[in-house]
């Protein structure tokens, strides 16, 4: 079993660093890898998905890049200065020619790792595990295949809710390409299905129980609910978001208190005491992406190379009793960082573990969706929970609640966890940067270069292009409109 699990780890390895090679690149698209045929018995499975856990540690995947992208292109946080790593996200000025491949390789080499799974595990012998098992390893594959497919037609492909999904979102890739597969780009609505239906299975499969570093029931329906709502299906994002904070919450899972709050992001969840996090990346001192994780990024004792802007923080400071103001902390510039990337006892900053789908999401994602469908005493029901949680001399009454009160909530609760761009362009709103003078920060709206102080769907550059590699030796991919 050992020797799966670094087999594994060796080919998902090889194929992310190869990926980033051009004589890689000139012998084929990089949605395509390689894998030696290693599972023999359904247990197998396991290890490979530890290798795709593991994968995903790294910070170019969700210890970092994919998940600060949508932060930093968004207008609640930005680049400390223009030679950040994430200034070039910050100032939109990549190109065809240099616009970071790496979204498009290591997240499609996680797809066919998935992929690796996926396609044979219905055949595997038991010999010495269940069905349960083999339902269960199914179901986390497909989860995250479905994360990787959604992270990708996020980051590729215009809002669903612009046309309908009938522009181009990347290939739907399910199952293993060879060296001469040059797939052709999926429309944003088959990107959805696709995403979907693996979603949908992966809730009938995977296990209810606490799975520590690993996704589980509730984890898949939170993901589902987050797609239906970007899709503009506010029935299902209703619905299951629903059935999935009653089954978090009959399991342990609970909204973290008011007096928890501020350091509750560093807890030791186990399956006495998950807490909220319904799935994270899982960092330890001799496991971690080291000082390019976001624990790092985030901190003006790190790498300093993100903050919030002035003015996400008035908004914030609207009610100075807001308990999550009590997770910025404030350099010696007046620069003002988030600090939800806390380590656990006995670790530093840059092994942080990485929370990716919380039950506060989910609060949120029904209440916005039940808002959308009329039914405004729900959304006031679910709202009212992350607004109490912090403050809890704050209310919000159903007759006096819209639509941009639940999106502002939502910015004040997610923020720094990647979801701003995503959230104003699904909804048709506007980015708009701007300056808001404040004694305590600093001034932090512009930066060295030409960008956009304000847009919206319309503008090209909210989408990345497809790699200048991909675009090279796949003669079936097409480009990004204006790129």
């Amino acid at each position: 079993m050992k020797q799966f699990k670094n087999i594994i780890l060796l080919c998902t390895t090889a194929a992310l660093t190869a990926s980033c090679g051009n004589g890689w690149l000139d012998l084929q698209p990089s949605t395509s890898v390689n894998t030696g045929e290693a599972l023999n018995y359904v247990g197998d499975a396991k290890y490979a998905l530890n290798g795709i856990y593991s994968a995903m540690q790294d910070a170019y995947l969700y210890s970092g890049r994919v998940v600060y992208y949508a932060d930093v292109t968004g207008d609640d946080m930005q680049a400390v200065s223009s030679t950040k790593r994430t200034g070039s996200y910050y100032l939109f000025s990549y190109t065809p020619d240099n616009a970071p491949s790496t979204h498009w390789s290591y997240l499609y080499s996680m797809i066919q790792s998935c992929n690796t799974i996926l396609d044979i595990i219905d055949d595997l012998p038991l010999e010495g595990a269940s069905e349960k098992d083999r339902a269960d390893y199914k179901g986390q594959a497909l989860t995250l295949r479905a994360l990787a497919l959604f992270d990708l037609t996020r980051i590729y492909g215009y809002p669903y809710t612009k046309d309908s999904g009938a522009s181009l979102g990347v290939p739907v890739v399910k199952t293993q390409l060879l060296v001469a597969d040059k797939p052709a780009r999926n429309t944003v609505a088959e990107c959805y299905a696709a995403i979907i239906d693996d979603l949908t299975q992966a809730v009938t499969l995977l296990g209810d129980g606490y799975n520590k570093g690993r996704v589980n029931k509730w984890a898949a329906e939170a993901l589902l609910s987050r797609v239906y709502l970007y899709k503009g299906d506010n029935q299902n994002a209703l619905t299951t978001g629903q059935d999935a904070i009653k089954g978090a919450e009959e399991n342990n899972y609970e909204l973290w208190s008011n007096a928890d709050y501020p350091t509750a992001w560093g807890n030791d969840a186990g399956s006495g005491n998950p807490g909220e996090v319904l799935f994270e990346i899982v960092n330890t001192t001799t496991d971690s992406p080291g000082k390019e994780s976001l624990g790092y990024l985030n901190s003006y004792s790190g790498y300093d190379d993100y903050c919030i802007t002035t003015s996400f923080y008035a908004m914030l400071r609207d009610d100075p009793d807001d308990v999550r103001l009590k997770l910025l902390k404030f350099d010696g510039k007046k620069y003002a960082y988030v600090n939800k990337y806390q380590p656990q006892e006995g670790e530093t900053i840059q092994d942080a573990n990485i929370p990716l789908l919380r039950l506060s999401e989910v609060y949120l994602n029904v209440a916005e969706a039940a808002f959308k469908l009329g039914n405004v005493a729900v959304a006031a029901q679910y709202l009212n929970p992350i607004v109490e949680r912090a403050n809890p001399e704050r209310h919000v009454e159903a007759a006096n609640l819209t639509l941009g009160r639940i999106l502002i909530e939502r910015r004040k609760e997610l923020v720094a966890e990647g979801h701003r761009l995503y959230d104003a362009m699904r909804n048709g709103l506007k980015c708009h940067r701007y300056d808001v003078p404040s004694k305590d920060i600093a001034s932090t709206a512009k930066l060295t270069g030409t960008y956009p102080d304000e847009y919206d769907w319309t503008y090209y550059k909210i989408v990345l292009p497809i790699p200048k590699a991909e675009m090279d030796t796949n003669p079936n991919m097409k480009q990004n409109p204006e790129y």
